[in-house]
């Protein structure tokens, strides 16, 4: 019975944090989506349209800053639902803007919420499932934020040349009853009440930055994933940003057909994601993450530089297949760094800061669109991808602590080497 029901809540963990994540991606998408008709309704360049993307990746790193050292504090359950209720209605908000200023404050409140919400449920999620399968599992979770691009994107196609952007972002309240599911709902992960247990037991209270900057392990680790995530980010966001304008704007495709397009995109990445994560399971975690780097590095110019109307949707499907591959990876590369106690710290701290990437890029791709041309910056972004790659190649061993048997056996963390990680 006990292995029924913990079998039981891992699948409603699972589920729980898919649609969390998926909602995620769906509000991130919008504002990309809805980019060429905010340009129009509030009259401003492609460089002040990059500074709102900017703004709200600088939103979502406070957020995801934030949200790592609550949830030590707090609990991973509870900061996840009240992160949502804030990008929720926040996002729904967004739908009353009437100046261009008053979009930017608003947006910066709600990315606040984004950011943390996909901080805390990868972790909660890596903290759930066993060793063995866990790349599978949460590549499949990471699919979640691609499933909500899509949705998105189909949402944008039969809602935006009919009623305008607004009623897109009034959509985003709906996730609010997910979260009061979630908070009310699920059991907070056993290893973050083991180490609650502990601090009260020993009647301590360590701040949990000091805790990780006093290791000089765990503070080199920490701020190679901080180099390691600006990169990747920076290439990301930067793609995602501005691949809907150069798709219309440059490459001239109507709205409905660049729509098209980006659908088969995200299939492809959502694609992409699960086998990526099955593979490293396989094959390691830290191998697939430099595949992915490196590949969509290399993909990135070729098609900038070699598009043809005849191939164009392959392009772009292998694209979408190859982008998202180190995310599949990403949240169990970095949650088995670090352990238990500092766990939500280190790692919301260090993809975090790391959105500083994320935050210049689509303001940096708008200048350089000024002078060259949007595709131009998309392609440069492909130096970004292969510095994500090369990183942790050098300097960031994987499997180090093992989230699921910590909680298991009530154990301390302990650094697990490769004769003695198992599932």
């Amino acid at each position: 019975m006990a292995k029924a029901k913990g079998k039981k809540t891992w699948i409603v963990v699972f589920v729980s944090c898919f649609l969390g994540l998926m909602v995620d991606g769906m509000d991130l998408q919008m504002l990309s989506l809805t980019m060429p008709a905010l340009m129009d309704e509030f009259n401003i360049t492609k460089t002040a349209a990059g500074v709102i993307s900017t703004w709200s990746l600088m939103g979502m790193a406070l957020g995801g800053i934030m949200g790592g050292w609550l949830s030590d504090r707090y609990g991973r359950v509870k900061m996840a639902a009240w992160m949502m209720v804030l990008f929720s209605i926040g996002t729904a908000a967004l739908g009353f803007a009437q100046t261009y200023e008053q979009f930017i404050v608003i947006r910066f409140i709600s990315a606040v919420g984004i950011g943390a919400e996909y901080s805390i449920c990868t972790m909660l999620m890596a903290e759930y499932v066993p060793t063995k399968k866990r790349t599978t599992i949460l590549g499949t979770l990471q699919a979640a934020y691609s499933v909500g691009y899509l949705i998105a994107a189909l949402l944008a196609g039969a809602i935006l040349p009919v009623y305008g952007w607004r009623p897109l972002y009034f959509i985003a309240v709906v996730p609010v009853i997910l979260a009061l599911y979630i908070r009310y709902n699920l059991p907070e992960p056993e290893g973050w009440r083991e180490e609650v247990k502990k601090r009260k037991a020993a009647k301590v209270n360590k701040n949990e930055w000091a805790t990780l900057f006093t290791n000089p392990k765990t503070r080199n680790i920490f701020l190679f994933w901080i180099l390691t995530s600006t990169f990747l980010q920076f290439g990301y966001y930067g793609l995602g940003s501005w691949l809907p304008t150069y798709l219309v704007s440059e490459l001239g495709f109507a709205f409905t057909k660049m729509t098209g397009y980006l659908i088969g995109t995200y299939s492809a990445m959502i694609l992409g994601k699960i086998i990526t994560g099955w593979l490293a399971d396989k094959f390691g975690r830290k191998t697939m993450y430099i595949i992915g780097g490196l590949s969509t590095g290399l993909c990135l110019p070729i098609v900038y530089l070699y598009n043809t109307p005849g191939n164009i949707i392959a392009l772009l499907t292998i694209l979408g297949f190859l982008y998202g591959m180190p995310y599949a990876v990403n949240s169990t590369y970095m949650s088995e760094s670090f352990p238990t106690n500092i766990r939500g710290t280190a790692v919301g701290g260090a993809y975090n800061i790391g959105r500083i990437g994320a935050a210049m890029a689509p303001m940096i791709i708008g200048v350089i669109a000024e002078s060259k041309s949007i595709g131009f910056g998309l392609a440069s972004l492909g130096i970004a991808y292969a510095l994500a790659g090369i990183i942790p190649a050098i300097f960031i061993k994987e499997k180090m602590y093992d989230p699921f048997t910590n909680a298991a056996n009530n154990q301390k963390p302990t650094e697990m080497t490769s004769t003695n990680y198992t599932a």
